[in-house]
């Protein structure tokens, strides 16, 4: 089958991108895996596959592939992409869209300055919504990794994130406990492990290893979590600058119960075919 495609990618994070308007697609795990392969497919962190609504009250349909040809809730760099995609393909000409995933609504926006914003919802903490399992919600948790205690925060944003602090992203041992937290037994569904390094009340740096991808330039959802994580612990501002790897990305958040605001680039770098 010959499959046509848009790479695209927003702070190095970096997606195949499939319209699934115009022509019905159903691939199988093992043909996501293929497109995702960086040596012999066209390769990608995640393939964004771009549907038509299924709800009256939504524009499109936005489902997530991972890597590993797992499908997941949710994705804030993708999410931009999105809406950059279905305006320059003339899918729609709201800079505005409403658009439905498997963890709800977002509703991402073209800014005049060329960036993109997501109303990614509001973080959730119950340890029953993460999943995650522990007795009771608390700002912080003691996780038993290979034998050494880590204090992590634990939130979803419409998808499990754990976030543990560090005092240099750099020096962080993201190939090491990244993979062991991801597939802890604490976390059910796995989990995308952040490591945040706070710089000063409104900026930090981060790193983050998605479960499904493995270390990413970018994680729009990661980033959301990690300020939030660092404003529920007193360490951050409600708006917050955030230098990922391969770009920067600026979250708002007014508090709980209130939705996060991620705003970023979204990049089209090149289109295909590919026989998959």
């Amino acid at each position: 089958m010959k499959l046509s495609f848009t790479k695209m990618q927003g702070a190095g994070n970096d997606f195949v991108v499939l319209d699934g308007v115009r022509r019905a697609l159903a691939l199988a795990p093992d043909q996501y895996r293929a497109l995702a392969d960086r040596h012999f497919g066209v390769g990608c962190d995640q393939i964004l596959l771009v549907e038509p609504a299924t709800r009256p009250d939504t524009d499109f349909r936005y489902r997530i592939f991972n890597a590993d040809g797992g499908e997941v809730q949710q994705c804030g760099n993708g999410a931009r992409c999105f809406v950059r995609f279905v305006h320059e393909q003339g899918l729609t000409p709201k800079r505005e869209i409403r658009v439905e995933t498997a963890a709800g609504l977002i509703v991402p926006r073209l800014e005049d300055d060329g960036r993109v914003t997501v109303d990614m919802g509001p973080p959730r903490f119950a340890p029953a919504d993460i999943p995650f399992a522990a007795p009771a919600r608390q700002t912080t948790y003691e996780l038993d990794v290979a034998g050494r205690v880590l204090e992590i925060s634990a939130l979803s944003m419409g998808n499990p994130h754990a976030v543990w602090l560090v005092d240099d992203v750099d020096g962080a041992p993201v190939a090491e406990l990244g993979p062991r937290i991801e597939h802890h037994p604490r976390f059910p569904e796995r989990v995308n492990v952040g490591f945040l390094q706070v710089l000063r009340r409104d900026e930090v740096r981060l790193r983050v290893f998605e479960r499904g991808s493995g270390e990413t330039l970018a994680c729009g959802t990661g980033a959301c979590a990690a300020a939030v994580a660092g404003m529920n612990r007193g360490l951050l501002d409600a708006d917050v600058l955030v230098h990922a790897r391969g770009g920067d990305l600026t979250i708002r958040w007014a508090g709980e119960g209130h939705s996060v605001f991620l705003t970023g680039p979204a990049v089209t770098v090149f289109q295909g075919e590919i026989e998959i």
